[in-house]
């Protein structure tokens, strides 16, 4: 199933980078930014990161909060955070359960081999918790200004 601007976003609790359980309703009031990312330290997923992390204040000043999800575990998150200096909270969805609930995790091509990952995909979701806006197939670079000036025209 997936979802469309409009709809109800899904509940779930993960695992955050200190191991602590998040719970999605926990967030709402706010505007979420959740962004869905394949893999901790890897090119685009750092870009992805600390522009997130450089532009954080300007999320803050909307009343927004910025949460990244992948598979990788909670340790992972917590030596990417690290190395990184990343200020925004990551997920660890090991099973994957949130991101097929998400319908990110797909089928995925490279140089002819197929395989299961994350399709790069950001939802914002109001503060009534309703989705407002969608990015399927993210390309990194100028994705963090798009996803703030949509936040934004949002806001009014």
């Amino acid at each position: 199933m997936s979802l469309s601007i409009g709809d109800n976003s899904l509940a779930f609790c993960l695992p955050n980078q200190e191991g602590i359980e998040i719970p999605l309703k926990d967030l709402i009031g706010k505007w979420v930014v959740l962004y869905f990312y394949p893999k901790d330290n890897t090119p685009g997923c750092t870009t992805q990161a600390c522009d997130f992390t450089s532009s954080n204040n300007s999320f803050e000043d909307m009343d927004a909060i910025i949460v990244g999800v992948s598979p990788d575990s909670v340790k992972k998150h917590q030596k990417f955070i690290e190395k990184q200096n990343l200020e925004i909270t990551l997920l660890s969805d090991e099973d994957k359960e949130v991101a097929i609930k998400y319908n990110v995790w797909k089928l995925k091509k490279l140089y002819g081999r197929e395989y299961m990952g994350i399709v790069r995909t950001t939802f914002i979701i109001d503060p009534d918790g309703k989705i407002a806006y969608i990015w399927n197939n993210v390309k990194v670079k100028e994705h963090i200004s798009d996803v703030l000036v949509k936040l934004k025209q949002l806001r009014g």
